[in-house]
């Protein structure tokens, strides 16, 4: 499956899109499968960073 994509300079290339999937239920699911709801839900998670926030309580009780 491809896709026509208008670059930086005004040229038209040719693409592959690239699948999106995510973990529903303890299996992998592609996210263009979604309803609009479950899309807009998708898009706008936070993700947890879990190495800053332990350098953080490193540095300040050890």
């Amino acid at each position: 499956m491809s896709a026509v994509f208008i670059n930086k300079e005004g040229v038209e290339v040719e693409r592959t899109r690239c699948e999106i999937y995510t973990r529903v239920m303890w299996y992998h699911r592609p996210v263009t499968s979604f309803n609009i709801w479950k899309k807009s839900e998708f898009y706008s998670r936070n993700y947890f960073k879990e190495a800053n926030q332990n350098l953080d309580f490193i540095n300040k009780y050890c």
